[in-house]
């Protein structure tokens, strides 16, 4: 089953020249070029526990040369239960600047009968469909899709097309990738992979995908995969992205990272020049008389960039493949990724600062350093900005970011591809363990006047991070009072003891977000009678209910690592004033600290003055804990989750 390779491209636009090879924007009809190898519909498989579809063909080939590629798909299904009805259309995508698509066929055989539901195209509906609208995504990609009538339930569908992919502008470079993804068992699943002699295609195989046998006739190569009744393999849970590649077959015809990043580097340089009479000038001059101090500097274009032009992507055209110049980008006050990169690159030249644009993964990241060298992975470039021996990461598709450089957290993408004119290599976005918790809470209960009266509270939280940056943006976006309604809603859905009479919240210039709720605590206190004495559990602690790690099935990669949260920290303090000072007053707790699934963890319980307190903080380490140590790791989270947080009360209170 190939995953359509170039939607990650058209969202980054990461080919390096402009320019259209053609605008397809119908499809063509007529049967496979004659590369293709067309096959006859396998029998269904034996498959006693069949889904509602049962693939019996997964047909996938594709030839490679110096121009690009041409990619034969063909899906075969047999509809067995009335809920594969659902399922009754047909559709193909492409970008009509550089795709031909064919369509084949589309049949219903029933009772051995051959039903054509093509007919040349008659009753197919072509569309230009902007699915990511709503994100602020335009693209100008094309779909051809077909209804498919009278379906029934033990008809077979038989749906066939090619496209074509062909950009000189990019030199011919393309790229393969094939996934098995089906549920069930497939009748026959071919994957065949053609290339010439003197193309540079070169191709991996992942775990648990099916050994491809390589033969060569005259001057063509032929990578060839051919199995019956396959059956996917079973990604690991809870596992790394790079230990779920399972199944998969890559192809590339770059002949590395550096061969990538060469071909890019120009259209970036090119529209980061800055004309002389740019209104935008006047902007940097402000910043630059603003300091001297080139952090200083650096942040004030970041947050240029980011509050004073909005996202939006155009991919029609030219526009789905080269950054927009910085002028237009700030003429019209809107870009994707690419135009604020070229824009906050132009203002960091002008301001002496060192940056360069570099391509990253939002999804794929973990273990691209393994893979076949693509721009397919990569949907996103940001900019890298070097300020004495330290990278800085600015991403000017962000919103609202406070403080200073030095507060920017390095981001999760994992690796990154500089863009040269000498070419590069992939880079390690290295992230470390937080100095600061992003979250910090504070819970004050004053019980000093009675067990049996509610007891004043204040619970003071603080919030760093993109956690005090999402509060930042909703105090900016939304009123207040909309905000303050859901905050309240927000803490009292999750702390019915306490009953909220009023709610503070602020954000520091640093970009720190801090609320402070007051209110009255109902307070819980119950008899033991084993002691005769009474007590109170403080809520939620005790419960048992621990996040721990799902048990796998037998499988590939069934002893892979897990993941892991990080970076996080956090810390969490309860202290509740006793009666009588706390005289004859004892507390029943955890002090323990050590480390618990890669996480440093320290629990106090303890009185004092009067004051019972209880405090927590947890400090992750590290993003993958081992498969031999989970065991344990579910032990003792369970042996936490089970201490609870108690007060005793002397006797006859």
């Amino acid at each position: 089953m190939r995953g359509f390779r170039f939607a990650a491209l058209a969202a980054v636009s990461v080919v390096v020249l402009a320019g259209a090879a053609r605008a397809d924007e119908k499809p063509s009809y007529g049967p496979p070029a004659k590369w293709v190898q067309v096959a006859e519909i396998p029998a269904p498989p034996v498959d006693d526990q069949a889904p509602s579809t049962q693939l019996l063909l997964d047909d996938n080939q594709s030839q490679h040369d110096n121009t690009g590629s041409a990619f034969y798909n063909r899906r075969v299904v047999k509809i067995l239960k009335p809920e594969a009805l659902q399922g009754g259309s047909r559709s193909v995508t492409w970008d009509p600047v550089r795709d031909k698509v064919t369509l084949h066929a589309l049949a219903i055989v029933r009772d051995g009968k051959r039903i054509d539901l093509l007919k040349n195209g008659e009753d197919v509906l072509v569309l230009r469909r902007e699915k990511n609208l709503e994100r602020a995504m335009l693209d100008g990609r094309m779909t051809a899709s077909i209804q498919i009538k009278d379906l029934q339930v033990g008809d077979i569908v038989d749906w066939a097309w090619t496209y074509e992919h062909r950009d000189p502008l990019v030199g011919g470079r393309t790229n393969d990738f094939e996934r098995m993804g089906w549920t069930g068992a497939v009748g026959r699943y071919r994957v065949r992979v053609l290339w010439a002699d003197g193309t540079p295609l070169t191709w991996k195989a992942s775990t648990a995908f099916p050994e491809p046998r390589v033969v060569k006739s005259g001057k063509t190569n032929e990578l060839l995969v051919d199995v019956a009744a396959a059956r996917t393999p079973k990604a690991p849970i809870g596992a790394p992205l790079r230990f779920q590649r399972l199944g998969m077959l890559e192809a590339t015809t770059y002949t590395g990272w550096d061969d990538i990043s060469r071909r890019m580097a120009p259209l970036y340089a090119k529209a980061s020049e800055l004309s002389a009479d740019s209104s935008l000038r006047a902007e940097i001059a402000g910043i630059a008389a603003a300091s001297t101090d080139p952090k200083v500097r650096a942040f004030k274009a970041l947050q240029l960039v980011e509050d004073k032009t909005r996202y939006l992507f155009l991919g029609m055209g030219d526009g789905g493949y080269k950054p927009a110049s910085v002028d237009e980008t700030w003429s019209r006050r809107f870009g994707d990724c690419k135009g604020k990169t070229v824009l906050l690159l132009a203002i960091l030249r002008e301001l002496g600062v060192e940056a360069e644009p570099v391509l990253v993964s939002t999804t794929s990241g973990d273990g691209l350093d393994a893979r076949l060298p693509s721009a397919a992975p990569f949907n996103h470039v940001i900019v890298r900005a070097r300020l004495g021996d330290r990278s800085y990461w600015l991403d000017g598709t962000r919103s609202g970011d406070l403080g200073d450089i030095d507060g920017l957290r390095p981001p999760p993408f994992r690796w990154a591809l500089p863009l040269r004119t000498a070419g590069a290599s992939l880079e390690e976005i290295v992230q470390t363990p937080l100095a600061k918790p992003d979250t910090e809470g504070v819970i004050r209960i004053d019980a000093s006047g009675g067990l049996d009266k509610p007891a004043p509270t204040t619970m003071s939280m603080i919030f760093r991070g993109d956690a005090g940056l999402a509060m930042a943006r909703a105090l900016r976006t939304a009123p207040r009072a909309d905000v303050e309604r859901g905050l309240k809603q927000q803490f009292s859905s999750s702390n019915s003891w306490l009953t909220i009479e009023k709610i503070d919240f602020d954000i520091s210039p640093d970009g720190v977000g801090k609320v402070v709720i007051t209110g009255a605590s109902e307070m819980d206190w119950r008899m033991n009678d084993d002691v005769g004495a009474r007590e109170y559990k403080f809520p939620g602690s005790g419960s048992g209910k621990a996040m721990t790690f799902p048990r796998r099935e037998p499988g590939p990669n069934a002893d892979a690592p897990y993941m892991t949260p990080f970076p996080t920290y956090n810390s969490a303090v309860v202290e509740i004033v006793l009666p009588n000072k706390g005289a004859g007053y004892s507390v029943k707790g955890l002090t323990w600290s050590g480390r618990v699934a890669n996480s440093d963890i320290a629990r106090t319980a303890g009185l004092s003055d009067g004051v019972a307190r209880f405090t927590q903080t947890s400090r992750s380490t590290g993003r993958e804990l081992p498969f031999s140590e989970v065991d344990e790791a579910n032990k003792a989270a369970r042996r936490l989750a089970a201490e609870a947080e108690i007060i005793r009360a002397p006797k006859g209170s």
